[in-house]
């Protein structure tokens, strides 16, 4: 589980949201620079955990989706998995 949670995706995800949250405590407004850096954080955060799922999933031998990052991968992930 910690090759999971340790990820960079999920790791930049975390840090990014961390510095976007010290940004709201100010007294400046909320700008559509600060909504695109929301959005960009949730897309960010999204794709880290779909590549989880994917890594998992192909690690147990079940389909993945061909535009997946780990698409392609899936013997190798399951042979690993598998100890073999």
């Amino acid at each position: 589980m910690r090759k999971y949670l340790f990820g960079t995706g999920i790791i930049t995800a975390l840090s990014t949201g961390m510095a976007l949250l010290r940004g709201i405590r100010g007294d400046a407004p909320f700008t559509w620079r600060q909504g695109l850096a929301w959005l960009s954080w949730g897309i960010t955060l999204a794709l880290s955990i779909g590549t989880i799922v994917d890594t998992y999933r192909a690690g147990r031998g079940k389909l993945i989706a061909p535009d997946s990052p780990v698409s392609g991968k899936e013997q190798k992930l399951l042979k690993r998995r598998l100890g073999a």
